[in-house]
């Protein structure tokens, strides 16, 4: 128990700041290329994929990948909310952040059942 707690705090921490390495590199993008605000959000929501996905693959091991992989990625998802959140000044709880959870748990379950069936090498 104490273990799948340590590996989805590993996970959640390699996501959320693989997301905010990613958002800062993309915010410079938008505004050295001056790309339309419409991009903003899809881009994001892929960036936010590839960190759930490369959080678990790195630290999701042993058994119960799905469920390991699934609160991994919700909790991805909402401690990166409140990083951005923190930043921006603004806690708006809609539609949209529960819509993002579901994608979190998504892609982490996938994620989860992919890393725990990987061998090491």
């Amino acid at each position: 128990m104490i273990n799948d707690i340590v590996q989805i705090s590993k996970a959640t921490a390699a996501a959320v700041v693989a997301a905010l390495v990613y958002s800062l590199l993309f915010a410079a993008v938008v505004t050295l290329f001056g790309l339309p605000s419409s991009v903003l959000m899809p881009v994001n929501q892929v960036f936010k994929i590839i960190c759930i996905a490369l959080g678990g693959l790195l630290f999701i091991r042993g058994e119960r990948g799905l469920l390991k992989g699934a609160v991994f990625g919700i909790s991805a998802v909402v401690q990166t909310w409140l990083l951005f959140s923190t930043i921006a000044c603004s806690f708006e709880i809609g539609w949209g952040l529960v819509l993002e959870c579901v994608i979190g748990a998504f892609a982490g379950g996938i994620t989860g059942i992919i890393a725990v069936n990987v061998k090491k090498a």
